[in-house]
């Protein structure tokens, strides 16, 4: 059971500035509140009681979205649903469709943030490896004095370990910033034990760009999550296939090398086996996103013998 002592609904975020920075310890900020719910009740946080909850869901300047030089600029609490049915932001992000689909259910994706999922830093958030694919940024805000002051770090940099981030005393997530990928192709691949309403034991997504003949990797994307403490950039796969052609050989040559980089606690052997598959079905999924399917490349392939 979750009970609190003040709950606090601001309207802008100067005010929730102002009300997070008076805030007694042990105050929590909401937004979906789809993990404190789960979280306060028995066998997990058990009965949890705060001094004070500040719900961000109706602050007016973390919400909605705009695209501008190459930018996707998500307001802190944009929520999984848009994903799924907003078309400027699927075509924008092609992989975040694809990871949509995968949370949770419809209830809670109407309510879950992406903003808040990428906050609780879990090594297993199905969100934050499309965002470091999508070279994100998460912007936060404080006061100084009665001024709001503003900072960006790339995701990678804000997610320091398991629950820990870089957001400082008094700071709040306002927005995630991404690459805008119109025209890739994308995918997102998770195992657990059920489709949805689990959580990752691994993740994996791909965002494919080929050039217009569909023959060539002009650009890949590819990013795993739930494989150790933090999400990790393929970087190094991703330039070995950038400029080659596109066949099933490359595909497997380059999902051969992330398995020695699972460094999770429990389950390596099985997760080392499942990264190897996952990286070559996200490519395979998201070039057929691209519309550049390998049975495709596989018959050119043929032509030319």
């Amino acid at each position: 059971m979750l009970t609190c002592d003040q709950y606090h609904m601001p309207a802008t975020l100067q005010e929730a500035l102002a009300l997070w920075r008076a805030a007694p310890e042990g105050s929590r900020l909401v937004a979906g509140a789809t993990d404190i719910l789960p979280w306060a009740r028995e066998g997990r946080g058990g009965n949890v009681h705060l001094p004070a909850m500040i719900d961000l869901s109706r602050v007016t300047d973390l919400s909605g979205y705009f695209v501008a030089d190459g930018r996707v600029r998500l307001g802190a609490n944009v929520v999984y649903q848009q994903f799924l049915t907003d078309e400027t932001l699927r075509r924008h992000l092609p992989c975040m469709p694809y990871c949509a689909i995968w949370f949770a259910d419809d209830q809670i994706r109407e309510q879950a943030t992406l903003a808040g999922n990428i906050v609780n830093a879990s090594p297993a958030a199905d969100g934050t490896p499309p965002v470091l694919a999508l070279n994100g940024e998460i912007e936060m805000a404080g006061l100084d004095g009665d001024a709001v002051v503003r900072r960006s770090l790339p995701v990678a940099d804000f997610i320091q370990g398991p629950g820990k981030t870089a957001l400082q005393p008094g700071e709040i997530v306002t927005a995630v910033t991404c690459d805008s990928l119109q025209g890739y192709g994308g995918s997102f691949q998770k195992v657990g034990q059920r489709r949805s309403l689990v959580i990752s034991s691994v993740c994996a997504v791909a965002c494919v760009k080929t050039d217009p003949g569909g023959t060539i990797f002009e650009d890949v994307r590819l990013a795993l999550g739930g494989i150790g403490p933090v999400p990790v950039r393929l970087a190094d796969i991703e330039a070995m296939l950038n400029g080659k052609p596109i066949s099933r050989d490359i595909i497997a040559e380059a999902s051969a090398i992330p398995p020695a980089r699972v460094a999770s606690r429990t389950r390596q052997d099985y997760r080392r086996a499942v990264v190897r598959g996952f990286v070559a079905a996200a490519i395979e999924e998201a070039l057929a996103d691209a519309g550049a399917p390998l049975q495709a490349a596989r018959e050119r392939e043929k032509s030319h013998v």
